[in-house]
């Protein structure tokens, strides 16, 4: 069974940094896509970064410039570095793998203070 654990969410002031990771375990095999998405209560997940199998990311207007979306195919991990950080990025971040199916992870929380 696939599963993504995410780590490195956590309680950071405005303008500081943190780096999420996100790691496959399981038979997971041809990944495509990798991204990562947001949530707030009452909103919808939205699109914060996805990056291609050859490496090319694509961010949502409100990050670019402040966060880089990585990955490391071998170990089937995405990772989202997430600097100048506003109080408006605080929410749940997800990521998301796309084979033939989607999978995702449950979540870790980011808390930007100001």
């Amino acid at each position: 069974q696939v599963q993504l654990v995410e780590s490195g969410g956590g309680l950071v002031q405005a303008g500081g940094s943190l780096r999420l990771s996100c790691a496959a375990s399981g038979s997971i095999f041809s990944i495509n896509a990798m991204a990562w998405y947001c949530q707030t209560p009452g909103k919808q997940r939205e699109l914060v970064a996805t990056i291609s199998r050859g490496g090319s990311p694509s961010y949502a207007d409100s990050v670019k410039g402040r966060f880089t979306i990585s990955r490391d195919n071998a170990k089937n991990t995405v990772y989202l570095q997430m600097d100048s950080l506003k109080p408006e990025d605080t929410a749940v971040y997800y990521c998301n793998m796309r084979t033939i199916v989607d999978y995702w992870g449950k979540g870790t929380l980011v808390t930007v203070s100001s």
